[in-house]
């Protein structure tokens, strides 16, 4: 059994039955975590390391080390996440190093990781800019960290066709995720313009940020030291 941890965010937490909620219905967008593994594996060499902060069910990372060629890690808060994420790298037969920890005080040596991704989940750190600090720390002069996450400013409109067009879900399920992103997850989501400021107070001190109707990809990187 994992050791405990104190919780890294604040609101409901993500263990028990609503994580098995959680990555059941997660599980039915195996194709758009595809496409993010497809996209971030482009930008990395043969053997680098990549670790996914939050990686709940660990839909992403398994996709990752099945492409090949790097190591993968993940980082979770929550006990039934690493206990699940295990299971599916198990029954998939990949390598992946799940690990109980907080985003904002990792377990991991400075300059560990080449990448950095996280993706839906930033919005529910309780100590953002720590976390930021932490991915700083952990990663590999000149490597880079993507964050994924809802925007702040989505519409309930857009929300709507989110849910019923994109992702597809029909009856109690879209209304349960209807509710669960509204009254929850957009609250606690960032603007473009508000996450730039958190990253000003972090080490990283700048990002590209990109957006499209409902989500935010922030791009950062660690630079180089002197001479290097």
């Amino acid at each position: 059994m994992p050791e405990k941890v104190s919780k890294g965010y604040k609101g409901l937490g993500m263990n028990g039955v609503i994580a098995a909620w959680y990555a059941k219905n997660t599980r039915k967008n195996m194709e758009d975590y595809r496409r993010v593994a497809k996209k971030a594996a482009q930008s990395l060499y043969t053997g680098a390391s990549v670790l996914e902060v939050a990686p709940g069910p660990g839909y992403l990372s398994l996709e990752l080390a099945k492409l090949g060629g790097c190591t993968v890690t993940g980082l979770d808060i929550s006990e039934t996440f690493v206990e699940i994420a295990r299971k599916h790298a198990k029954e998939a037969g990949v390598e992946i190093d799940f690990r109980l920890g907080d985003a904002a005080a990792m377990p991991f040596p400075d300059e560990t990781f080449d990448l950095i991704i996280c993706r839906s989940a930033f919005k529910n750190f309780s100590q953002p800019i720590r976390a930021l600090d932490e991915m700083h720390r952990v990663l590999k002069p000149g490597g880079k960290a993507v964050i994924l996450d809802l925007r702040g400013d989505v519409s309930s409109a857009r929300l709507n066709r989110h849910v019923e067009e994109e992702l597809a879900y029909t009856g109690v399920n879209a209304l349960l995720t209807k509710w669960v992103m509204r009254s929850m997850l957009i609250k606690r989501a960032y603007t473009k313009q508000a996450f730039a400021e958190m990253v000003s107070k972090s080490e990283f001190g700048s990002c590209e940020i990109q957006e499209d109707s409902i989500e935010l990809e922030i791009r950062l990187e660690k630079k180089t030291h002197p001479g290097h």
